[in-house]
């Protein structure tokens, strides 16, 4: 579904992405580990627009996007979230998730132009649907109303997941959606990302919880300095020798 091909990217001297290929098959739960500084947020950056990289290549479903603009590239189906994503305080839940709609700007206007004063578009009602229906995935339906700066931190990284979904992604590319979380929390993390997969939307997650990520991932790719270093099922993942000593600590 998505390939990267040779992907490089440097800040100054400082080499954030190294020849990097990896590949993300269709319906599949793919996680990306790796030390502060191994390129997982890079890598994110590239394939979503906000960098462009030096070298390498970047399609989905067989066609490149490495040239594309981010609001371009959301619009084919790569949807994301942010480790420390912000969300607007003076809005509610359910408006900061309808706000993950990038409509162009043709649609929007034909759609404001046509509806009648104080009446609610066809356009609109099918957002406010939509984001209904996001933060009921995200188990966030009951808090709809709620203002955004009321929420707790784990509630702020389930909004994000549902506005990124509400923009209907065929790929979801999650930043640490876990951080800061307790066990419990986590769990609930993990059910909604099976719950977002089992809808039809193949899901890529960068985290530091290496368990979260054995457990809920069917691949895993392996970052170090920007290279990847190995890649595979859980299981040869957590037995992989540069794997523990580069990511779980061995000596």
């Amino acid at each position: 579904m998505l390939r990267v091909s040779g992907l490089s990217k440097s800040f100054g001297a400082i080499q954030a992405l190294n020849n990097v290929d990896v590949e993300i098959a269709r319906g599949m739960i793919h996680g990306i580990i790796g030390p502060n500084g191994s390129g997982k947020t890079t890598l994110f950056n590239c394939v979503t627009g906000l960098l462009r990289p030096d070298a390498g290549t970047i399609a989905l479903d067989g066609m490149e996007i490495t040239s594309n603009r981010p609001e371009i590239i959301a619009r084919k189906g790569i949807r994301r979230t942010f480790q420390a994503g912000k969300l607007v305080p003076g809005m509610t839940v359910l408006e900061n998730v309808m706000s993950g709609v990038n409509d162009g700007i043709g649609m929007a206007a034909v759609d404001a132009a046509l509806r009648l004063p104080f009446v609610r578009s066809r356009r609109e009602t099918e957002i406010h649907d939509r984001a209904m229906a996001a933060l009921a995935m995200a188990g966030l339906e009951a808090s709809a109303d709620r203002w955004a700066s009321d929420l707790v931190w784990t509630e702020r990284q389930l909004v994000q997941i549902a506005r990124a979904l509400v923009g209907e992604p065929k790929l979801l590319l999650l930043d640490e959606p876990a951080s800061g979380m307790g066990v419990r929390e986590i769990e609930k993390v993990e059910e909604i990302i099976r719950t977002v997969r089992e809808s039809g939307v193949t899901v890529v997650v960068v985290s530091h919880d290496v368990k979260m990520l054995m457990n809920l991932s069917d691949l895993v790719t392996v970052l170090n300095f920007g290279e990847k270093i190995a890649e595979g099922v859980p299981a040869s993942i957590r037995t992989n020798p540069r794997v523990l000593e580069a990511y779980l600590g061995a000596e």
